[in-house]
């Protein structure tokens, strides 16, 4: 079994995978992770972004298994690993469920869970074969507690991410592959102005820290989770949501 001690919370030298990194988090963990050390793949269906200098953006869509198995093999010949597959691509919708309809329910579950499984199907067997990788899944407090501006189409896709990285998680730790769930709150990004209309209540009175998250709040957690710093987690759903969810 392969042993990794915690350390600091830097990234040198490593190679980190990206989905939805043209989005609002995606950026900012991508931002984060290149300042911790890391050169960094950004991944989107948008067909070109600036992400940053210096970080690697490349186009394609996440719930094509064809797309993300050539895209990650032209990864790893240029770079020769992933060290860290952070899962970020997202949607969203607040439909009730008496409304929804199969090709919203078909979209979100794309999306949110196919996006999840795709790149993770490709690189957990290489991660174990080296003895070493961490993959970081965006889930929601809507898979805790039903949903806070969204329907019940994406509370399933969320509960349905939770659940897979469990199992990711107790399949890779004999082989010192981490897997660890990010579970936010409300933060102030273009996805949840969507849902919001832009006109979110205030966050006083529904979140006890005050406020609602920044994309800073999911970069700073998210380094945590894929850095050292956090080498005896695995298998949690850190939530970050300024106190809306205590377990």
């Amino acid at each position: 079994m392969a042993q990794h001690l915690s350390g600091a919370a830097n990234l040198d030298g490593q190679v980190a995978f990206i989905t939805g990194g043209a989005g609002s988090m995606g950026r900012a963990i991508a931002t984060a992770f290149q300042a911790a050390g890391a050169r960094v793949i950004a991944t989107d269906r948008a067909e070109h972004e600036d992400i940053g200098e210096g970080i690697d953006y490349r186009q394609y869509d996440v719930t094509s298994r064809e797309q993300t198995d050539t895209l990650i093999d032209a990864v790893l010949a240029e770079y020769g690993q992933v060290d860290i597959l952070v899962l970020c691509a997202g949607i969203i919708a607040r439909t009730p469920l008496a409304d929804s309809t199969d090709d919203e329910w078909d979209a979100l579950m794309s999306v949110n869970v196919r996006g999840v499984v795709n790149p993770a199907r490709k690189l957990f067997p290489l991660m174990c074969d080296r003895g070493f990788g961490k993959i970081l899944a965006a889930g929601s407090i809507a898979a805790k507690n039903g949903g806070v501006a969204s329907g019940p189409a994406y509370v399933a896709s969320k509960a349905a991410v939770h659940g897979m990285m469990r199992w990711i998680a107790k399949a890779g730790a004999p082989h010192g592959v981490y897997a660890n769930t990010l579970a936010p709150g409300p933060v102030e990004t273009a996805m949840w102005a969507s849902v919001t209309g832009g006109q979110a209540p205030s966050a006083n009175g529904s979140v006890p820290l005050g406020r609602y998250g920044n994309t800073e709040d999911i970069a700073q957690a998210a380094l945590f989770l894929c850095s050292p710093a956090s080498n005896w987690i695995t298998g949690t759903s850190l939530d970050v949501s300024g106190g809306m969810w205590m377990a």
